[in-house]
């Protein structure tokens, strides 16, 4: 199956389900999807129950491989709340027709999600145009995806050339160390792997130098955001105070270890990865240079691409319906 069939079947059964249902909470309970391996302060106050206690639920935390699935869990109902879904994902399931905003930015990571040359072809920046014909393990519809679409524009490499495989992470790295493909892209811990077994092609600098930024966001169904305000702005003011404590090293020591062992990663691993993430505080995802505008502004950019790679059939005229700062700015006074 090729790149562009998969994404946009894809995208075909996130349109039907968002037809079908709606997301709608049970008056006690909450379902949050998150990443495992991918640590982040949220994750403390996960453990401690601090999410409960403040919204006064009862929360079923479903970990997710992919943002494509998450878009799609959205969409039939069973999640209200994603956190840290990849742009792309998002950006393919809004234009598929899916009613979903972003809700706020939950973290910021050039350095953590990257394509991955296999050591044994000896490509580089400089020799990328030897991929030409290789085989690629790429999580479709992701930011990974994208990435990958921008840098193999960057480099000049035809896409009609290389033999795209739809993998998550995870297998991605496994196969690239089987020597089953010959690039592999993903982020956190499924990277790291990778890189045991490649190069990158451009570091996290280079890539934001490009304009290709990468950052997730917490997501909802637009439904469920408008009928539960406080809910939301309850749950996205327990995350800023865990990225606040986390991000004035007050409580660093404390929350490593619970983090590490809530994302199924030693403690190195984790505090590793995390020293390559920014999480934007409230303030900063207000104003202009994320959900004040740029944010919108990227989403557009990343459904262009997309179109223009034949991954998805359109793109919306405008994302700026796809934001809701409501919630978030309730939250920055809580």
């Amino acid at each position: 199956m090729t790149m562009k069939t998969t994404l946009m079947g894809a995208a075909a059964a996130v349109a039907m389900m968002t037809g079908a249902t709606t997301a709608v909470a049970d008056s006690h309970e909450l379902t949050v999807a998150y990443f495992l391996e991918w640590p982040m302060p949220f994750q403390f106050a996960k453990v401690q129950g601090t999410y409960e206690e403040a919204l006064g639920k009862t929360i079923n935390w479903v970990s997710f491989d992919t943002g494509t699935a998450m878009s799609a869990a959205m969409a039939s109902g069973d999640v209200h709340i994603s956190v840290s879904q990849g742009i792309p994902p998002f950006v393919v399931a809004a234009s598929a027709g899916q009613d979903i905003q972003v809700i706020d930015v939950a973290v910021s990571y050039a350095e953590n999600d990257n394509c991955v040359v296999s050591s044994g072809l000896e490509i580089d920046a400089a020799s990328a145009g030897e991929l030409a014909g290789k085989k690629v393990a790429v999580p479709l519809g992701t930011a990974a995806h994208y990435g990958f679409l921008r840098q193999m524009d960057h480099f000049g490499v035809d896409l009609a050339s290389l033999e795209v495989v739809d993998m998550a992470p995870a297998d991605g790295a496994a196969a690239l160390a089987q020597s089953q493909v010959d690039m592999a892209c993903g982020w956190g811990g499924a990277l790291r792997r990778m890189k045991e077994h490649g190069n990158v092609l451009l570091t996290g600098a280079e890539k934001e130098a490009l304009g290709i930024l990468v950052f997730d966001a917490t997501t909802a169904p637009a439904n469920f955001v408008a009928e539960n305000p406080d809910v939301v702005a309850k749950f996205l003011a327990v995350t800023a105070k865990a990225n606040a404590a986390w991000n004035d090293g007050s409580m660093t020591a404390e929350m490593l270890p619970v983090i590490a062992q809530d994302a199924g990663m030693d403690e190195d691993a984790t505090a590793e990865t995390m020293a390559t993430f920014v999480f934007p505080s409230v303030e900063d995802q207000l104003a202009a240079s994320w959900l004040g505008g740029n944010a919108q502004t990227f989403m557009k950019g990343v459904a262009d691409v997309f179109v223009e790679s034949g991954s998805i059939p359109s793109a919306n005229d405008s994302y700026e319906g796809n934001v809701n700062t409501g919630p978030l700015a309730a939250a920055g006074s809580m």
